[in-house]
């Protein structure tokens, strides 16, 4: 704020400054004016008229007009034309009418007007054009600045969308393996539990490491989601998918799992699919969430379904049946 205002005394002061030095010209034009005016006059008595020197009464006027202003010019009018008068009246020849050197003065003040009213239109004219000019060099000047500040700014937007776009995919990347690390965590906790059994050892301390694993892969994976609901992914990238390779890879990967479990897979895929176009990472964490929702709803082992078929209509269904064992 004290800024703004530090800039508006100063350019308050300038416009003050400018003002006094016009006045000041003004002031020094009109007055060389008024001087060479009345040493014409004295110039044009002592010759007696023989220099003619009557057309040299514009200097004065026409100078008083354009320094001075339109009212300043029309008084050194008449002063020239008042002081050509009484030379012409005391130092000029005789007239055969007395009223002669009155028409003369007369009509020279009229020409003196008519001179000054051009002249000072003219610079009227040449001060708007050139405030004109000014004005739209600023505008011209501003919007250029406007649009490189704008380009600047469309940059760093593109810049800060790219940086995440790029976050959201290396977080998307990394979000995917969490969920083998968690499988591998839960097939080394049963392994755990096996060897414990065998030897009759103590696996405490290990339980609690497994643990902690768990724990921070499971805070890592809900930053992740945090971050990918806030920078909404982007499109997911499709491509052709054997489906029926993609099923067997991932479902011979939980494989052990599910063993561990007490849990029997079967698995009833059609020959016949066709590829798909689809994200594979998204169809595999789709199927992983399946799967690990129906190990957790059998605690004591069961059967679970996997089924793929041809829709009648030629589209593609995937399927998952589950049932409990009760001992």
């Amino acid at each position: 704020m004290r800024a703004d205002l530090s800039n508006v005394s100063t350019i308050g002061f300038y416009v003050n400054a400018v003002g006094e030095v016009s006045a000041r010209l003004k002031f020094v034009a009109t007055l060389a004016a008024v001087g060479l005016a009345i040493l014409l006059g004295v110039l044009d008595y002592l010759t007696g008229r023989e220099w003619v020197i009557s057309a040299f009464y514009l200097l004065p006027t026409c100078l008083a007009g354009w320094m001075a202003g339109r009212s300043a010019g029309l008084a050194v009018g008449a002063l020239c034309a008042g002081v050509w008068f009484l030379s012409d009246v005391f130092g000029g020849p005789a007239y055969q009418h007395p009223l002669i050197p009155v028409w003369n003065a007369i009509m020279l003040f009229v020409f003196f007007f008519v001179v000054v009213w051009l002249l000072t239109a003219f610079r009227s004219s040449h001060y708007y054009l050139e405030q004109t000019v000014e004005c739209r060099t600023a505008a011209l000047r501003s919007e250029i600045e406007e649009r490189k500040r704008l380009e600047r700014a469309k940059l760093q937007a593109e810049r800060l969308a790219m940086v995440g776009s790029t976050a959201a995919k290396v977080a998307h990347e990394i979000r995917n393996p969490l969920g083998s690390i968690s499988l591998n965590l839960d097939l080394i906790g049963e392994e755990l539990k096996i060897f414990v059994k065998s030897n009759g050892r103590s696996a405490g301390e290990c339980q609690v490491l497994l643990g902690e694993m768990r724990s921070q892969v499971l805070r890592i994976r809900q930053v992740l989601q945090e971050y990918l609901r806030f920078a909404r992914m982007p499109k997911s990238e499709r491509a052709v998918v054997s489906l029926k390779g993609f099923l067997e890879e991932k479902l011979n990967f939980v494989q052990p799992l599910l063993d561990q479990k007490h849990v029997d897979l079967r698995r009833t895929l059609d020959p016949n699919l066709p590829p798909v176009h689809a994200d594979a990472d998204q169809l595999w964490e789709a199927l992983l969430n399946l799967i690990r929702n129906a190990v957790d709803a059998m605690p004591d082992g069961g059967n679970l379904t996997v089924s793929a078929r041809r829709n009648g209509g030629g589209r593609l269904g995937l399927y998952q049946r589950q049932r409990s064992w009760h001992d």
